[in-house]
């Protein structure tokens, strides 16, 4: 076998439900390996997809949260966003989560595309949305284990932010990249 050679496909054996953990779902998973026909235990995480926003205003500033994150205990800078409630599209979610945690709606919205949350072990998506003509309209609803702060940065300083890795959530990092890939080319 070398590596231009189609692989061939993992097969699950069976799987088993795991413990509920608040936001997610486990599951294990026993997989047969192709390239060797072991089984081996995998373990992934059920949850809903998610919705991330890019929101700039008539003054060229981009809408920033302040969220306190426990892997890495402290407050990080992300884009807001959140979790896609059942039965609803991303479309519908985004200008909810916008709201819910920063209090601002936007009139023009477009979708820059989607990404795997994180492949390794989840099988939700994330959908990155840009949005435009903010206004502060109130109605901030965080969760009990939610605490953000918003900020507004003018958009060269994002991007700076962007490109000396200031950014440590991998979700707020495409988000970026898809918002500013046209100057990237």
């Amino acid at each position: 076998m070398n590596n231009s050679d189609t692989p061939s496909t993992w097969q699950r054996s069976r799987s088993e439900q795991g413990p509920d953990l608040k936001l997610f779902r486990a599951r294990f998973d026993w997989m047969i390996n192709p390239r060797n026909g072991h089984e081996e235990k995998m373990i992934l995480l059920e949850g809903g997809d998610s919705v991330q926003i890019i929101a700039e205003n008539d003054k060229a500033e981009i809408l920033l949260i302040r969220q306190y994150r426990f892997g890495l205990s402290d407050y990080i800078y992300e884009l807001p966003g959140g979790i896609i409630d059942a039965g609803e599209k991303p479309e519908e979610a985004a200008p909810r989560e916008l709201i819910e945690e920063t209090g601002f709606a936007a009139k023009e919205w477009r979708l820059l595309g989607d990404n795997p949350s994180n492949p390794v072990f989840m099988e939700a998506h994330i959908y990155h949305f840009a949005a435009s003509g903010l206004n502060e309209v109130g109605g901030v609803k965080l969760d009990d284990g939610e605490d953000i702060h918003w900020e507004l940065r003018p958009r060269d300083e994002v991007k700076q932010m962007l490109l000396t890795g200031q950014f440590r959530h991998p979700h707020t990092v495409c988000g970026l990249l898809a918002y500013f890939a046209e100057e990237f080319k």
